[in-house]
């Protein structure tokens, strides 16, 4: 106990210490995006962008995979779960992501077959033993989560299941970047990049980012520590007019990545066009199913344009989340007018309100609303 103790101090001193350099080696306030969720949440939890206030401005970008993901796909997952012996595969945290129609926990309530897995490979197995269901994995996220899917899709090709398919709705990081660097209202000065997403893809594309459009880029953990690390080097650079891509995870991260999950990719994805909630339409930024797989392509098996009517004005308020705003760093949760009063975690209006790597969660959750 006495040396868990003593580790927390010495973290909670070389955190102040990180925080004071920071200020130090600054000539001006800087404008920093984190483009990841779990990062989101350590910066609001323990009160960094506090510790570097005057020094650093803190946004928070599109890092929540749960937020980005378009309304439209959460609609189509809810149309699939209602078509007769169909069963809609998910992660939990998608369940209460509210659209036009609803969320997947309203269709539940309706009669909607939505099954929780906590593997994609659980939802094979499921297709596996109920051979009388078509089932449909909703595979959501980066590149991090893309592997397992992309594993999925090849043991149920091994197994030659013709009842599992996936709704693909994965995105990619760089594009998104690009995005907001070209976006006439970008006011960010550099970017703390997702340790994770880079585990898996490397660093390259990071460098040509960095180099093309003058900001720097560093990759970093998920402590406090970890980030306050990233954020002196990132102030380092600005102050002496440097942009590059640097890696500060390297505990994790190899500057190639995982070669072997990237191979995986790339047999069974493709990129495509992908519309991002709060983005719009970015060029390829998303990631399909290669021909050779289409027959696992929910959107190609199903016409999912059936009867909903009964989940229509579910989320008649949706329209008034200001996610676009939150998750391009134009605007901090607490600014919504509907923060803390019309939309709660218990009742939201938005996907940045429900997962627990969405800003607004985070902000509710952390932060005092008085």
């Amino acid at each position: 106990m006495l040396a868990d103790l003593a580790e927390k101090f010495r973290a909670r001193d070389l955190t102040l210490n990180l925080a004071k350099k920071i200020k130090e080696k600054t000539s001006r306030t800087w404008t920093l995006m984190e483009v990841c969720g779990g990062q989101t949440n350590t910066i609001v939890r323990n009160g960094i962008d506090h510790l570097v206030e005057g020094a650093i401005e803190l946004i928070h970008g599109p890092g929540c995979p749960v937020c980005v993901t378009a309304s439209t796909s959460i609609e189509h997952a809810i149309r699939l779960s209602m078509r007769p012996n169909t069963v809609l595969c998910t992660f939990g945290d998608m369940l209460r992501v509210p659209s036009r129609e609803g969320s997947l926990l309203d269709a539940k309530a309706l009669g909607g077959q939505v099954k929780v897995v906590y593997s994609p490979l659980d939802a094979v197995k499921f297709a596996h033993r109920h051979s009388e269901l078509e089932v449909v994995l909703f595979a959501v996220g980066f590149e991090t989560t893309a592997p397992a899917t992309a594993l999925a899709v090849r043991y149920a090709d091994q197994m030659k299941l013709s009842n599992f398919s996936l709704l693909v709705t994965h995105v990619l990081v760089p594009p998104a970047l690009k995005v907001l660097l070209e976006s006439e209202n970008n006011q960010v000065n550099a970017f703390l990049a997702a340790g994770h997403v880079c585990t898996v893809m490397g660093v390259q594309a990071y460098h040509e980012i960095a180099r093309l459009y003058e900001v720097p880029i560093v990759i970093t953990g998920f402590e406090p520590v970890d980030l306050l690390r990233g954020m002196l080097a990132t102030v380092v650079q600005l102050e002496q007019g440097e942009s590059k891509a640097e890696n500060l995870y390297e505990r994790s991260v190899d500057p190639e990545g995982n070669l072997e999950a990237q191979s995986l990719l790339s047999d069974v994805y493709e990129p495509i066009d992908r519309h991002w909630r709060g983005l719009g339409l970015i060029p390829m930024s998303g990631l399909g199913l290669r021909p050779k797989y289409h027959r696992f392509d929910a959107e190609a098996k199903f016409d999912a344009e059936h009867a909903v009517g009964k989940l229509s004005n579910k989320c008649q308020d949706q329209d008034s989340c200001q996610a676009g705003a939150v998750l391009t760093g134009l605007q901090k949760p607490e600014a919504c007018p509907h923060f803390g009063g019309a939309c709660t975690p218990e009742s939201p209006l938005g996907a940045p309100m429900v997962s627990e790597e969405g800003a607004c969660a985070a902000y509710f959750k952390y932060r005092s609303l008085g």
